[in-house]
């Protein structure tokens, strides 16, 4: 396969758990540099997922880097699963809980009406512990050395969003948004609607527009695949 990295290449990468995005944007940066003497190259991604999630990752190389912007606005599609009567500082399982509740009174019907409540145009804070700029320094920064922060609300759109309640406490759920929705945040709110709390167990990027994860790279295959088109010869892939 030949690659034309500074002219542009788009690729659809399935994120592996406890990778950053930006581990994704090093590593392809690192091989073109090493295997196809590309010494300066711009990299980046589209949107970012946390270590913790997995799923569609879209890197984009050279020139093609001005499309940026055209990838992150359009909608996503995410799967994953929520744990009711607990919360955590990052609304994740980043940290540990940090308060307990009782979920004996929270019933099918009351969980249904919480979640179309969500559906449309709706404010929403992003965590405390995320990669947002907040003059010129990341919120999680700010957030780790216990300085007060105000997050500011945002608007953002969900346009559909399912809930599977048959594993209650834990509830998987799909979800469509828009451009900048937290679904920490989503399934934290979630679950002060529901006068409870709940944390992100789980969550897997599955869409951006129309292109889906089915469709990606695995990035160890994507990587032995960057290695061979720039070699000449048996090269130890580590």
């Amino acid at each position: 396969m030949m690659f034309n990295f500074e002219e542009g290449e788009v690729f659809l990468i399935d994120k592996p758990l406890d990778w950053t995005s930006f581990d994704a944007v090093n590593l392809i940066r690192a091989l073109v540099k090493r295997y196809h003497g590309i010494k300066k190259l711009k990299v980046g991604h589209a949107g970012t997922l946390d270590p913790l999630a997995t799923g569609l990752l879209i890197v984009c190389t050279g020139r093609k880097t001005k499309q940026i912007d055209e990838y992150q606005a359009k909608e996503k599609v995410y799967s994953g699963t929520m744990l009711l009567g607990r919360t955590t500082p990052t609304f994740d399982l980043e940290s540990e809980p940090d308060a307990l509740f009782p979920v004996d009174g929270i019933t099918e019907k009351m969980m249904q009406s919480v979640c179309k409540s969500f559906v449309g145009d709706i404010l929403q804070r992003p965590p405390k512990f995320s990669a947002i700029k907040i003059n010129g320094k990341r919120a999680f920064d700010y957030a780790r050395s216990d300085k007060e922060l105000e997050m500011k609300e945002r608007n953002v759109h969900i346009f559909d969003f399912k809930i599977d309640t048959k594993r209650f406490p834990e509830i998987d759920f799909v979800v469509k948004c828009s451009k900048g929705t937290y679904i920490r945040s989503l399934v934290n709110d979630f679950g002060k609607t529901l006068n409870n709390g709940a944390c992100l167990t789980a969550l897997r990027r599955t869409h951006i527009g129309d292109y889906c994860v089915d469709d990606a790279w695995d990035l160890m295959e994507l990587k032995k695949t960057i290695i061979e088109s720039g070699c000449d010869h048996d090269v130890k892939i580590e």
